[in-house]
């Protein structure tokens, strides 16, 4: 798993009346559109009433969500109300403002009455967590209306109208049919855990940038294997989530089968103010997913699977125990390149008549980087027991200044081989400190 992330399911406590519809123009048969894959997550331009924002693309909803909007203050909102909303997390509900009537254009598809709910809980901000800003989660409602096919090798997202729309000739690809619950769909695979085979139903979670996860004892042979530690498994609309990490044996898809599975196991009180599908043994998420170009039929109630070049990719997980996030900006002074240059020449007084240097020159540039800041350190993780803790500014890493990588690159490389050293700088309540370990496997 390469993300730090997991952006988790939610419910509305409210009824949808009166929502429009999603459509291309007339004889259009299709649009394809460019992504961001971002920690397994499918990242999407959106325009709302006029304004392009990115939005999280997310199965797993049933509602379009909206937050992260404090530098998007020119947007026109029409028709709001006060609500609830309530999801995944030991929190309570939480206050929000549903609008309706507004016009959403993702592509070419363009949905002219699309309600919206407007969340301005400034903990519910998951742009640190992903490194880039993320304005808001759309799933069922874009969903609904389309055939949609993604490619995460090309990071291309096509979606057909319907009425056009003729499925693939594919021998080997995975078919199964969708059932829905409260506009989400499930789907059926089989999971060998602590060597029992069985099957089980599991959320199509696009939204979720783990594999898999599977409900503790929801099923008597859905144990928590032997090897497995404590982690912090995501950020849900009723605050955090935690749980155990782990490993199964397999996961069975149709023909496919995939080794080894990384799962995570959440713990109990994480649901405990939702209403679950009855039938559902967990959720599968972006990192088994990613394995596949995914063809998400909701008018047909089907889900096609074409294993791609990730199929083999081994699970990793993270090494170091670290969740980073930014937090805020600050200045940092950077080697404009190419101009480190020395002037020489001869002089004439000199004689011996020798090549001297008589000037030199570097300039700087001054720019703004977002700081990186830890979040969660796993307690007993290598980065715990050397000494990070939440709260810490990195600095530096391996020598160099860290706003030189993204966090994307900095969760790639916990992930990466064990053993690795990691050198940290770090700037704790106006100290610098001097962190370092090794990445070191734990299952």
């Amino acid at each position: 798993m390469k993300n730090l992330l997991l952006i988790c399911s939610f419910l509305v406590c409210c009824t949808l009346l009166g929502q429009g519809r999603f459509s291309l123009p007339e004889g259009t048969p299709s649009n394809k559109i460019d992504f961001q894959f971002l920690s397994n997550l499918v990242i999407v331009p959106v325009e709302l009433n006029g304004v392009t924002l990115d939005f999280l693309l997310d199965t797993g909803v049933n509602a379009t969500i909206l937050f992260s909007i404090e530098n998007k203050d020119s947007i026109q909102l029409n028709n709001t109300k006060p609500v609830k909303l309530r999801g995944l997390g030991t929190g309570s509900s939480i206050e929000a403002i549903k609008s309706t009537g507004n016009t959403f254009k993702i592509g070419e598809a363009i949905n002219r009455n699309q309600s919206v709910f407007i969340v301005f809980d400034e903990d519910l901000n998951f742009s640190p967590r992903l490194g880039e800003a993320v304005h808001g989660i759309i799933g069922y409602d874009f969903f609904k209306d389309f055939v949609v096919e993604t490619d995460y090798v090309r990071e291309k997202l096509t979606f057909y109208d319907p009425e056009y729309y003729k499925p693939p000739d594919c021998r080997r690809c995975f078919k199964t049919p969708m059932r829905f619950y409260n506009n989400k769909p499930y789907v059926e695979l089989e999971a060998t855990v602590r060597g029992v085979t069985d099957t089980v139903t599991v959320l199509l979670d696009s939204g979720s940038g783990d594999a898999l996860w599977l409900l503790k004892d929801k099923e008597p042979w859905i144990k928590v294997p032997k090897k497995h530690f404590r982690d912090f498994l995501g950020l849900g609309l009723n605050g955090n989530i935690f749980g155990d990490r782990s490993r199964i044996a397999g996961v069975g898809l149709g023909d496919y089968y995939l080794r080894d599975v990384n799962t995570a196991f959440p713990d109990k009180d994480a649901f405990g103010n939702i209403n679950l599908f009855k039938a559902r043994d967990g959720s599968m998420g972006g990192e088994l997913l990613k394995r596949f170009t995914t063809i998400i039929n909701y008018p047909d109630r089907e889900l096609i699977l074409k294993k791609n070049r990730y199929f083999n990719q081994p699970f990793y997980y993270n090494m170091s125990g670290l969740t980073l996030q930014h937090n805020g900006y600050e200045y940092v002074k950077e080697k404009l390149a190419g101009t480190n240059k020395s002037k020489y020449g001869n002089d004439p007084n000199n004689v011996k008549n020798e090549v001297i240097m008589y000037e030199t020159q570097q300039l700087y540039a001054i720019k703004l980087a977002p700081k990186i800041e830890v979040a969660e350190v796993r307690e007993g993780s290598p980065a715990y027991e050397a000494g990070m803790r939440p709260g810490d500014i990195l600095t530096f890493l391996n020598g160099e200044p860290i706003h030189r990588y993204t966090l994307q690159e900095l969760n790639a490389l916990f992930h990466s081989k064990e053993g690795k050293l990691m050198r940290f700088r770090v700037n704790r309540n106006g100290y610098n400190l001097r962190i370092a370990f090794k990445l070191r496997r734990v299952l």
